[in-house]
């Protein structure tokens, strides 16, 4: 205020101080008015006092300066809506300054030889002054300030060396009181001009907001009376509700809105609310209802408040109304586009589980049964890695037509992403109703499709959960049918299966065991038994077979069938495996050199791009050489032929690693496996030992055939499970070349397949 330094707005302060340097303009010329008759009272106060020419040139002098200080405020160029600098503000303390030091002169030069009288109008004449000043001149603050406290000073001091104290204490409080109501003068002045300064703005913006607003076709003003009439209809919203603006005024507001139902009284839900707010005199806001204008639905959104007069009285409604169709279109494409899947057309994963929540919680109410079909197409991923996406999506395409027209009026068919697509049934009652469904989606997707030249064969998989018995929420409804669907797929695929609560329990005991599984290695839970392999003639020890085994603290001894395929499903065989060749080849370097380690390999390990370098660092480490490791495969792994499976195979032989062919005979027999790869053994199943000691013909004759074909192909053959002397004979007598089961040894711990080993090399070197 005082132009000593900026304020925190420095755009609104620069307008306050053109404010008060465009004050201190008009009020120029009163200042100079009243230092003109200020002199002139002085002049003659002083005339028959001082000469003539003294008081002459005082007189002179003093204009001079007031006429100076004066021109200076009237050559200001602001304006009072324009902008100042501090500099400005402050440039007018010399003005205060000015006029203060001539008045100055005052006691000194008049008041020294004056008689009491003379002095006491003197001191009237610039009190009157110094008054006038703190009025005309307190915009200036600052100048006037200086003018008050200066003239004030030398009054104080004249009197003061005059020995008029009690006089000299007056004129100081005077002079502060001056100060005081300049200040305050000041800063009404401020608060004044601040506040037109936020009022102009803020009209500047409603009429910037006004003139967007009218300029927008899609939105009116409305104003209704106390019975609910529209009064003062503008142009626009007569033209928005497609009648004569004559027409309109006058008319019942709700009628106008209601258009067509105003006689049938079918009105929408918005209109209601619309009625129920203006009867309670509420305000409301973003309020959509449908309207019919000229035979076409548009959907409107209004707000609105009501309107008072000046004693309190209801005057009717005022508010805003715009045209929202096209915004609703596009939400509601929107909407679709969230909760439809934009290849099939069906519902999506999210409006499926909306729609499943909404059956859940109708059920609950009606004590209805409901039913979730979760489907996963078989074969699907061969058609898209062969013939390419675009294939694959426009059979999709086709499938969901065929599930679409399988569906009825209780049933929601939907896609929950890939080639995985689900059914919500709100009517389960009839139980054969929904398995006789599930047969006919499979039967009806089995069929074969002809796309662009090409015919497909696909299938399906269904689990099937029925609720509230199987879950009373969604998640525990879908989880139920995931698990029946894993049950269909292990099944053989293409075919349908019901969720069980045993499904639960083992789907529960497969997560704890993955829990405890991932941790099992580092915790040292695993260990590896050795099993002896030994020359079926001589008896003599020719290797072991590592077998892998945990005992976990917390379940107790868990058996391979049970955690192998767990590992292998949660790919932590891969780390498990590599543990286990580790671990192998480090005991066997401490065997004697002729004694053979065997170790288990899966079709995932082979699969994994960092097997081949695992196996090398593995030997290298343990110092083992390469012919001394023998990997055995199960027929499985050429399954996965396409994923380079042979190519690994022949890597490993290329290293010098022993091949051996396990539980030949059991799975996927062909003998293209033998004659593609140089496998070293081949492996006869416990099975067919077992039935051949017995005297079965088939399991000899299998037996027989795969020694033969062995020998022709220059391998050996190992017999697994020999239990007992008679099996031995018979196999020996076939020609097995060797032998492996609890006859010769069960799997034992390391130190002591060590120290079989080193006693046999011992006995064998005695003899």
């Amino acid at each position: 205020m005082l132009g000593l330094r900026d304020g925190a707005d420095p755009a609104e302060w620069s307008r306050i101080r053109a404010a008060q340097l465009f004050a201190g303009r008009r009020l120029a010329m009163f200042l100079l008015a009243t230092n003109v008759a200020a002199t002139l009272a002085i002049v003659y106060l002083v005339g028959n006092i001082v000469p003539t020419w003294q008081a002459a040139a005082w007189s002179v002098a003093l204009v001079a300066v007031a006429v100076g200080v004066a021109f200076r405020r009237l050559a200001t160029h602001h304006r009072g809506d324009s902008y100042a600098s501090v500099r400005d503000l402050r440039r007018t303390a010399w003005d205060g300054f000015a006029l203060a030091l001539a008045w100055s002169t005052v006691p000194v030069l008049f008041c020294t030889h004056a008689p009491t009288g003379t002095t006491a109008g003197l001191g009237i004449t610039l009190g009157v002054l110094m008054t006038a000043a703190a009025f005309a001149m307190a915009p200036l603050t600052l100048a006037t300030l200086i003018f008050l406290g200066y003239l004030g000073a030398a009054m104080v001091i004249q009197l003061a060396m005059a020995g008029t104290i009690a006089a000299a204490i007056g004129i100081v409080g005077f002079t502060l009181m001056l100060m005081v109501v300049c200040v305050s003068r000041a800063r009404t002045l401020v608060l004044i001009r601040a506040g037109e300064i936020a009022l102009a703005e803020r009209d500047q913006t409603v009429s910037l907001l006004l003139r967007e607003f009218e300029e927008t076709g899609a939105d009116w003003l409305w104003e209704t009376d106390t019975a609910r009439r529209i009064v003062k209809a503008s142009p626009r919203f007569a033209y928005a509700c497609g009648l004569d603006l004559r027409e309109l005024e006058g008319m019942p507001f709700l009628q106008v809105l209601a258009g067509p139902t105003w006689e049938t009284g079918s009105f929408s839900s918005g209109l209601r609310k619309l009625a129920e707010k203006l009867k309670a005199r509420e305000s409301f806001r973003d309020l959509r209802l449908p309207v019919q204008i000229d035979g076409v639905e548009r959907w409107w959104e209004i707000a609105a408040s009501p309107r008072y007069g000046d004693l309190g009285e209801f005057c009717g409604f005022r508010g805003v109304g715009s045209d929202v169709t096209e915004q609703r279109a596009s939400a509601d494409k929107i909407n679709r586009m969230a909760r439809f899947d934009t290849l099939t057309g069906l519902p999506n994963r999210l409006m499926i589980n909306e729609t499943l929540v909404k059956t859940i919680a109708k059920a609950e109410k009606t004590g209805n049964r409901y039913a979730f079909m979760m489907l996963d197409l078989d074969r699907f991923k061969a058609v898209n890695d062969t013939l390419g996406h675009p294939i694959g999506d426009r059979l999709l395409s086709r499938v969901s037509e065929r599930l679409d027209r399988l569906m009825d009026d209780a049933c929601l068919c939907g896609r929950l992403g890939g080639d995985e697509f689900a059914v919500v049934i709100s009517d389960a009652g009839n139980i054969k109703a929904i398995e006789q469904l599930a047969q006919r989606i499979i039967e009806s997707l089995s069929h074969p499709y002809e796309i662009d030249a090409h015919t497909l064969f696909i299938g399906a998989s269904i689990g099937l959960a029925i609720g509230p018995r199987d879950g009373r929420t969604a998640e525990m409804l879908v989880r139920s049918a995931d698990l029946a669907l894993y049950r269909a797929k292990d099944a053989g695929r293409g075919v349908f299966r019901a969720y069980e609560p045993e499904l639960h329990v083992q789907a529960e005991e497969r997560r704890v065991l993955e829990l405890a599984l991932r941790t099992a290695v580092e915790r040292g839970e695993m260990h590896l038994d050795y099993q002896p392999v030994v020359d079926a003639e001589t008896g003599m020890l020719r290797g072991f077979e590592a077998l892998l085994r945990w005992t976990s603290p917390t379940y107790g001894s868990i058996p391979p069938s049970k955690f192998i395929p767990l590992a292998e499903d949660v790919r932590l065989i891969a780390p498990i495996g590599a543990w286990v060749l580790r671990s192998a080849c480090a005991e066997a370097a401490k065997w004697p050199a002729d004694i053979r380690i065997a170790v288990n390999v899966s079709a995932s390990q082979l699969q994994n791009p960092s097997f081949l370098t695992t196996i090398a660092s593995a030997l290298s480490n343990a110092g083992l050489s390469a012919e001394r490791l023998e990997l055995e495969v199960t027929e499985g792994v050429f399954l996965h032929e396409d994923l380079g499976t042979a190519r690994v195979l022949e890597s490993l032989l290329d290293l010098g690693v022993r091949l051996s062919l396990d539980d030949f005979g059991t799975g996927y027999s062909s003998l293209g496996y033998l004659s593609r790869t140089r496998f070293s053994s081949i492996k006869i199943d416990r099975s067919f030992v077992r039935d051949a000691a017995q005297g079965a013909r088939e399991a000899v004759a299998i037996v027989r055939a795969v020694i033969a074909l062995a020998i022709s192909l220059g391998m050996d053959t190992t017999a697994e499970g020999v239990e007992t002397e008679r099996e031995h004979d018979m196999v020996r007598e076939l020609g097995c070349t060797k032998v492996q089961g609890y006859y010769f040894g069960r799997p034992m711990p390391a130190e002591e397949a060590r120290a079989l080993a080193i006693r046999d090399w011992k006995a064998s070197a005695a003899a």
